[in-house]
């Protein structure tokens, strides 16, 4: 095997990682999504009930649902900085040894089609969803700690 079949088969290889590592980021997203409405459908099942200490069952899931929100968009974040800086500069740096440079070309490609409009990725995209989710469930958090220290 020859220098340049051997830098073939790294790309070939790190592609295939990088496809790879992109699927599990897919999976892990869906799998807060799923974390989140599961917590939605359990706050709207329990709404009534009281749990450890007397808190509301809502007070004790949305809590838990801020923590989920905060982990989603650490992981989002973390998995976009893997993809972008880690697995594509190694890419590209293995394409200069190629007779030619597809991700290059298609980085570029996409960099001048987005150059005039503001589009969202769907990086983006999921960091506002776990946003949003977040804000929902402080504002159900506010909603059932203000009257605690009210009520009496």
């Amino acid at each position: 095997m020859n220098s340049d079949e051997i830098v073939f088969q790294q790309y070939k290889l790190y592609t295939e990682q990088k496809e790879k590592f992109v699927d599990r980021s897919f999976h892990t997203n869906k799998f807060y999504l799923l974390l989140v409405l599961i917590l939605v459908l359990l706050m709207f099942l329990t709404k009534d009930f009281s749990l450890a200490y007397g808190l509301s069952a809502i007070f004790i899931f949305s809590g838990v649902g801020m923590a989920i929100c905060v982990f989603w968009w650490i992981n989002v974040d973390s998995y976009n900085f893997l993809i972008k800086v880690k697995l594509s500069k190694v890419i590209e740096e293995i394409e200069k040894k190629l007779p030619i440079q597809p991700y290059t070309q298609e980085f570029l490609a996409i960099k001048d089609f987005r150059k005039n409009k503001r589009m969202f990725l769907f990086a983006d995209m999921q960091k506002i969803l776990a946003t949003f989710a977040l804000l929902v469930f402080l504002v159900l958090f506010i909603h059932e700690f203000v009257p605690l220290f009210f009520s009496k």
